[in-house]
């Protein structure tokens, strides 16, 4: 693989947001903690606390999202590969938590730092209430002196509900927390215009937006072995942070302590968006919905372009299985999706609405029913036909 290139000391000084971020989240891959044989390699955890200690120790505040709790737990199992099935990778993942954080705590030791475990699911971010008690206890924790180290919660994850890879976690955990960049780790240097060993394939210093990527070769350049993410889930993870005003460095794990630095080494993802709200970007990004409600034409233009919330005389239709805060899908007539939604109505209620005013909604169900179906504040418009 090639090696990264130093970018020259001007395109350096524009990292200078990476070198003094106050917050940072630090997110590593299963191949940058596991040996060829799947298994912990003890020796790249503690090169990689050598890094966020010393960062530490500088006076940054660090929250590591970290794989390798699957990988951890093949061995003691006698697996000699990740397994395919989902029970035997929550088996395998119960197993090698807790080994994980032993590992952790023994590394982190050496520079009085304790580590503070935060196992999420994917409904800890679809959910109002639970999503802001993740968001309480790593502030908590931050507070407390203590290192967060966040994964996914893999013993009893589901295929239905689940993140899917620890890259788009990482940026859903940056935002969450505040934080003000996000270091993504793996075992590629850098994003390439192509395959890293392929004559041609150049190194991508800076990514201005997802323009930017358009000639890019993205897809199958990544981790395998016992990783589940790819270059793609790092790419997407990057462009999420950096579209909510947080700044982003793709690299491999022996550069961590240069990016943390603000060096120029790996992929840098400018700022394209101010901050988002924080409850719009999860739903865009994070949840995963439970049903859809398809609207008249009138409805659309009001939702697209007066920026109106939805009420229940321009629903059409609803499908699915979902209930009251649930997040919904909002189709158009045309069946293409215009924006995703917190409803206030079950998919049970919402039929008996069906094109009648709030006035007429009052009068034949009661007072509670004269309400906005998705209120404009729990609306995020999508791009047609499957958003961003």
């Amino acid at each position: 693989m090639s090696s990264a290139v130093q970018a020259d000391s001007s395109a350096a000084s524009l990292r200078d947001d990476i070198a003094h971020a106050r917050r940072v989240v630090v997110k590593v891959g299963s191949s940058s903690l596991t040996t060829i044989d799947g298994g912990l390699d003890e020796a790249k955890l503690i090169a990689l606390t050598d890094v966020i200690g010393a960062h530490r120790a500088a006076g940054h505040e660090v929250i590591l999202v970290s794989s390798g709790a699957i990988a951890a737990g093949l061995e003691p199992m006698g697996l000699k590969k990740r397994p395919r099935d989902l029970a035997s990778q929550q088996a395998a993942a119960g197993v090698g938590q807790g080994l994980l954080m032993a590992a952790y705590t023994r590394a982190l030791g050496r520079f009085d730092l304790v580590p503070g475990q935060v196992l999420l699911s994917a409904d800890d971010l679809i959910r109002r209430t639970r999503y802001k008690n993740a968001q309480r206890a790593i502030d908590k924790l931050l507070a407390l002196g203590t290192l967060p180290i966040v994964n996914e919660n893999d013993a009893v994850a589901t295929e239905e509900i689940r993140f899917g890879d620890n890259d788009r976690l990482a940026a859903l955990v940056a935002h969450l927390a505040h934080a003000d960049a996000l270091v993504l780790l793996s075992d590629v240097d850098a994003l390439y215009s192509g395959p890293p060993d392929l004559p041609g394939s150049r190194l991508i210093d800076r990514v201005h937006g997802p323009s930017d990527l358009d000639e890019v070769a993205i897809g199958g350049v990544g981790t395998a072995g016992t990783g589940t993410g790819g270059m793609a889930t790092k790419v997407d993870a990057a462009i999420m942070v950096a579209d909510s005003g947080i700044p982003a460095v793709l690299t491999s794990a022996p550069q961590a302590a240069s990016a943390l630095a603000g060096e120029g080494v790996g992929t840098y993802f400018a700022v394209t968006h101010k901050r988002r709200g924080t409850r719009l970007l999860w739903l865009r990004h994070l949840a995963r919905t439970f049903g859809t409600v398809t609207i008249d034409r009138g409805a659309e233009t009001a939702v697209l372009s007066r920026g109106t919330s939805l009420l229940a005389a321009g629903v059409t239709a609803c499908s699915g299985n979902f209930e009251a805060g649930d997040p919904v899908e909002i189709r158009n007539p045309d069946d293409e999706v215009i924006a995703r939604g917190m409803t206030n109505f079950s998919s049970d209620e919402l039929p008996l609405m069906f094109r009648s005013t709030t006035e007429e909604l009052g009068t034949r169900l009661g007072n509670d029913y004269r309400k906005e179906v998705i209120h404009r504040n729990d609306l995020v418009l999508t791009q047609v036909s499957g958003g961003r």
